[in-house]
């Protein structure tokens, strides 16, 4: 608390006097387009707003008359005449008329206290291995986003360095969207786009989108088995990136929306037993078999006003704003983990079935938004044979959780966040002959509350503060169950950052 309050109190003085000597206009890839500010379409970049939203679901358009909007003009690829010729000619399109590049670049600091080291035992050698103070790079990214014409959008991004490490960087989203694809088979409008290449699931709430400094806990969540017991090494976290394609339909900023993609399979690390062969984490192929996930919400606009119930933006006394408003949403991933072993016979492969689902929700009024998701997760066991030359079906692999949020636009350039995040999974009750128990005793989580503030230096500038409140933890117990040499992993992170 010593360290918080002084630290608090000088960066607000030194925010204070960015802000009363610099005006407020970003300059990003969109806002060069259209000339106008971040803030039309983000609330706390990268946070959207109704209109965001809007813009995103019409392929990075503006959802009514974009053309009068645009102030750079697009380029023709062919004259519009062309349009009469085809198929006897290639269709004309459109490329943005300058470059849309952006770039983000953001800084670290962390603080964690001294208590964080304290589970050596007594009379240890071992230094600490949390640092109790640390300044961090965090990524350097280009991205790249617009539209071709014919309702065909683009997006990509990719981390050209990550933690100062450029060999540390990779592709994020890579994408094509046909947009309101459905007008072909004569279907309602925009009730069916298609999107193809690498992308980010439709999650409820994105996490490579995310304003929070440190990511939901459930979405970074591994299935991993008890030790010798099950064979179950699942790396697959619901936020990785995932390559194949996705149908989807409605909006997001009011009514239905739905998705469905067929991406490549998960493919996830190392086995338990006998000597391992590893195979790679995250999303690639293995033979057919293809992963689903779906997701369907319904948001309900919740204004007394009909007319701007069902406008892209409510209006008011202020000028346009968020609708007040209720989401309610449901998800389902179906997949097939890896886990290669030595066997008898040579490499076994298990081939795990596993699945996740859940549901979530948010309610938003003016400058507030409450929201939250829930996740259970399950994976099949198969166990190497008593003979080593295959599987049998053993315990399931299991894990709960989900988060909590709520922020607060207290002024247009000031948010205030508090969170909670919860997981509990079968690996935390790990443990080791002679009653010896790590990681937490049975029958608690692990769990955090988290706090923030982010101010807008500029549109396109940020500096964002969290403090992460974690509970007691041992990796000892004695027979009794009393915590030996507990510690806290509390964690005080500071950001700053800019996008151009």
């Amino acid at each position: 608390m010593r360290f918080r309050g002084p630290l608090f109190v000088f960066s607000l003085l030194l925010l204070t006097f960015f802000f009363a000597t610099a005006s407020s206009f970003a300059i990003p890839a969109f806002s060069r387009q259209y000339g106008t500010s971040c803030t039309t379409c983000h609330v706390d970049y990268p946070k959207l707003n109704d209109f965001g939203k809007a813009f995103k679901d019409a392929g990075f358009k503006f959802p009514k008359d974009d053309e009068s909007f645009l102030k750079v003009p697009p380029v023709m690829l062919g004259a519009p005449a062309q349009k009469e010729l085809w198929p006897h000619t290639v269709f004309p399109g459109t490329i943005p008329g300058l470059p849309p590049i952006g770039l983000r670049y953001n800084q670290f600091f962390q603080y964690t206290p001294a208590s964080a080291n304290n589970y050596n035992p007594g009379g240890s050698t071992a230094g600490p291995n949390v640092p109790r103070t640390d300044f961090e790079s965090g990524l350097f990214s280009i991205f790249m986003a617009g539209n071709f014409g014919s309702d065909i959008a683009f997006w990509v991004d990719d981390d050209l360095s990550v933690s100062g490490a450029n060999s540390n960087g990779g592709l994020g989203d890579g994408y094509l969207k046909f947009v309101n694809i459905g007008r072909v088979f004569k279907l309602p409008t925009d009730s069916l786009s298609l999107r193809v290449g690498q992308f980010e699931l439709d999650l409820p709430f994105s996490q490579a989108r995310s304003i929070n400094i440190s990511p939901w806990d459930i979405y970074t969540q591994a299935n991993i088995g008890f030790s010798g017991s099950q064979n179950v090494n699942n790396v697959f976290a619901l936020g990785d990136a995932a390559q194949g394609f996705e149908i989807s339909g409605g909006h997001q900023y009011a009514g239905y929306h739905y998705s469905l993609a067929i991406v490549n399979q998960n493919t996830s690390g190392t086995s338990s037993g006998a000597p391992n062969v590893s195979s790679p984490g995250g999303f690639f192929s293995d033979s057919n078999y293809k992963d689903i996930y779906g997701r369907f919400s319904y948001r309900f606009n919740l204004e007394k006003d009909s007319a701007s119930r069902h406008e892209v933006q409510a209006a008011g006394a202020t000028g346009p704003r968020d609708h007040t408003s209720l989401a309610l949403g449901t998800f389902f991933f179906k997949g097939r983990s890896v886990q290669r072993i030595d066997g008898d016979t040579g490499v076994l492969t298990a081939r795990e079935p596993f699945y996740r689902f859940g549901g979530d929700f948010s309610f938003n009024y003016r400058t507030f938004n409450l929201f939250g998701l829930y996740m259970y997760g399950h994976d099949d066991d198969l166990l190497l044979n008593s003979g080593a030359t295959g599987f049998t079906p053993g315990p399931a692999a299991k894990f709960n959780g989900g988060f909590l949020e709520a922020d607060y636009l207290a002024l247009p350039w000031v948010m205030t966040i508090l969170r909670y995040d919860r997981v509990q999974s079968s690996a935390d009750f790990l443990s080791q002959s002679g009653g010896v128990n790590y990681f937490s005793p049975v029958g608690s989580t692990r769990n955090r509350v988290t706090p923030g503030v982010q101010f807008l230096i500029h549109a396109n500038i940020k500096a964002a503060f969290e403090y992460a409140i974690r509970p007691q933890q041992a990796l000892v117990y004695d027979s009794n169950g009393k915590a030996l040499n507990a510690f806290r992993t509390n964690t005080a992170t500071g950001m700053l950052e800019f996008v151009y």
